[in-house]
């Protein structure tokens, strides 16, 4: 297929990128065979514009992007986080192509009410959406146009190349990264563990309590030297839903700890991913692996072997395409067991 991908790729940040899911479904398109090209809404848009002024340049960026689709004749159109797309220029673009899917890919949290509203805007369009929080909580989408699916945050063997469950010489025992404090009281209860834990183990907190946040190699550097991490949301109230921190985490083998109101255990193999109920089992869970080491290293091999086979980008990508062009799964997903190929629950 030939396959546009229409997602913020970063160009102004000059190499102090965040780790970046879009970027990793055009690595796995590429890797399955699809020829592919990327469209940076933000970017364009800022180009474009008088001055740099990215708003003033909205419009020249559709325009663009239109001129972009005839040129390349996609058969498939990814829209992802791209807020400056109009659904007027994809609805113009489908009658251009009649005969090109259009699928909208949304990473952000539904506890958050703005993306609500964006994903039901897209799915007016949309043949296919894919939104990062588990098929059950999908049910309010239904009925805008879109077909309905879960997708995961995958790793990608580039991207994620450590694999510290081999290593037993790591400087931090603990990482906790952040940069978002709306729609939270996570810092809490990380404040708490710091107090409790004090000098029994080396705890970094980037982006909270007045430590700067690390980007780009900064964070690599942070994940090198890491044993385990909290793979904390703003909010643990919906099903599957994690930020792509579970997937860093995994994918590095650095064990991780995560609410059990996500229900995650349906999804991963045992012993792979560390569960905690309130914020004492969380104390002990982690006074617990910090203290044995051949067992922190043997859950973080799980998680790690379990991503890098299961969802990893190059299957994430065959299935963003599958669904939406609604071909037989070639795969047996993991994160699509209960998933029919209309989108579905069975």
């Amino acid at each position: 297929m030939r396959v546009l991908n229409i997602a913020y790729q970063q160009l102004r940040r000059y190499g102090k990128t965040r780790v970046s899911w879009a970027q990793k479904l055009t690595f796995g398109l590429i890797k399955n065979d699809h020829y592919t090209q990327v469209f940076s809404d933000r970017d364009i848009a800022a180009f474009e514009a008088p001055f740099g002024i990215r708003d003033l340049g909205v419009k020249k960026a559709n325009r663009r992007l239109i001129e972009t689709v005839e040129a390349f004749e996609p058969d498939l159109i990814i829209a992802g986080h791209c807020d400056m797309i109009t659904n007027d220029t994809l609805k113009a673009i489908k009658q251009r192509l009649p005969n090109c899917f259009i699928a909208h890919c949304n990473n952000d949290p539904l506890f958050v009410p703005s993306n609500v509203e964006r994903i039901k805007y897209r799915a007016e369009v949309a043949d296919a959406v894919f939104v990062s929080t588990g098929r059950r909580e999908l049910k309010i989408f239904e009925g805008f146009g879109a077909r309905v699916y879960h997708m995961p945050n995958p790793v990608e063997p580039s991207i994620e190349n450590l694999n510290n469950a081999e290593r037993t010489d790591l400087a931090i025992d603990l990482l906790f990264c952040s940069n978002s404090n709306n729609f939270t009281k996570r810092l809490q209860m990380v404040k708490n563990l710091k107090d409790a834990l004090g000098d029994s183990l080396n705890f970094k907190t980037y982006g909270s309590f007045g430590e700067a946040p690390v980007w780009g190699r900064d964070y690599d550097h942070a994940l090198s030297q890491t044993k385990m991490g909290l793979n904390f949301n703003r909010q643990d109230t919906h099903y599957w839903y994690s930020s792509a921190r579970m997937a860093q985490l995994a994918g590095n083998g650095i064990l991780q700890f995560t609410s059990d109101k996500l229900h995650f255990d349906d999804l991963l193999p045992a012993e792979s991913v560390v569960y905690f109920s309130d914020e004492q089992d969380l104390l002990e869970k982690i006074r617990e692996f910090n203290s044995d080491d051949a067992k922190r290293r043997a859950w973080a091999t799980r998680a790690r072997e379990f991503f890098h086979n299961e969802m990893n980008s190059k299957l994430y990508a065959q299935y963003i395409v599958e669904a939406t062009s609604l071909q037989p799964f070639s795969h047996d997903y993991a994160w699509a067991q209960d998933i029919n190929l209309d989108g579905t629950l069975r």
